[in-house]
């Protein structure tokens, strides 16, 4: 390939299987994601997304050949779902060198945050996520049986105290470093001290009917927005059968997070939550369910302290201090939050 970009990750004969892709001419690597990496080949037909899949859960051939199937059934529907172009054999997942490739065509867009969106703008997106769970549900097969357990405050205070641990051991290199970790030790002691006095509040294991077909990453980085419409929805890794309405609440609670305090802009997710259950027949049962059980699961979730002190691993720092502000907020107006995604 020509050009300042990268070197391709795949052979030029490979990329050629793709009748419609024409000759490479260059290479760059696309910067955001955590879980694979993609590159925006411009060819002399025009430009396109290769995705490499590495994540271990999601990156085995029949899984990504899953995925594949179901967004375009959902794209024959009308559902803004980014779905893959088949090479000459009609195949749309190649395997190189142990790894899985799928090419896409290029989609112009941005992503927006829900500080973004205005609340018109946010009925919108939960029309979109509603829509989503009910085309997921005509495309796919009937959702299978799954039990999703809660978080139990034992295993998390023995997590917290593993992280403790870790965190008072490590050696700051700057200013900012060493902020990082203090507030780490204080959201941590915070968060179990909530726990203490929440522990009882603990939600049951979902079961049964609450399960059905979810994108399972629902968030601002794989929503590509053209103006003020959505124009794709990416990166289908983690499709799979899960409590649909806790994608709704898990999406809200990323999409309308401050980014310095961790509160939530109430107005934007009740018109949000409310476009959601018109779009996916939600009921507000439904709804309160999956409010109580996402929050449980934010005061147990340490996720991306397990990559910063476990994994060495810092691409997710920059998302902690809102979620762990989110937590605290999230216990402290719980009526308010249960309001605005059931009324």
């Amino acid at each position: 390939m020509t050009g300042t970009a990268t070197k391709p990750p795949v052979p030029t004969a490979l990329l050629l299987r793709y009748e419609a892709m024409g000759s490479p001419l260059t290479c760059e690597p696309v910067p955001l994601g955590l879980l694979n990496q993609g590159w925006r080949l411009t060819t002399t037909r025009g430009r396109f997304f290769l995705k490499q899949y590495l994540a271990p859960d999601t990156a085995a051939p029949r899984t990504i050949v899953r995925q594949h199937r179901a967004t375009q059934a959902l794209a024959r529907l009308g559902v803004p779902a980014a779905a893959p172009l088949p090479d000459a054999r009609g195949r749309t997942v190649t395997v190189s060198g142990g790894y899985g490739y799928a090419l896409f065509p290029w989609i112009d867009g941005r992503h927006r945050e829900g500080t973004d969106l205005s609340e018109a703008q946010s009925g919108r997106l939960g029309t979109l996520l509603g829509t989503v769970h009910t085309a997921l549900a005509r495309v796919q097969p009937p959702p299978y049986a799954v039990r999703h357990p809660s978080a139990h405050p034992s295993r998390t205070y023995d997590r917290i105290a593993r992280l403790l641990a870790l965190v008072r051991r490590h050696r700051p290199y700057d200013a900012l470093d060493a902020a990082f970790d203090a507030l780490a030790e204080h959201r941590l002691l915070e968060r179990r001290a909530l726990l203490r006095q929440y522990a009882h509040h603990r939600p049951p294991d979902a079961v049964g009917a609450v399960n059905g077909w979810v994108h399972g990453d629902f968030h601002p980085l794989n929503l590509l927005y053209r103006g003020d419409e959505p124009a794709a929805i990416v990166d289908w890794d983690r499709l799979g059968v899960r409590p649909r309405a806790e994608e709704a609440v898990r999406a809200a609670a990323i999409f309308f997070v401050h980014p310095v305090d961790g509160r939530l802009a109430l107005p934007k997710v009740r018109a949000y939550a409310r476009a959601y259950r018109r779009a996916a027949a939600a009921s507000p049962a439904e709804m309160a369910a999956a409010v109580h059980r996402v929050w449980w699961e934010r005061l147990n979730d340490f996720w991306m302290l397990d990559w910063r002190y476990e994994r060495l691993d810092r691409r997710s720092d920059p998302l902690f201090p809102a979620a762990s502000a989110l937590a605290v907020w999230w216990t402290r107006e719980y009526g308010a939050v249960l309001d605005a995604f059931t009324e």
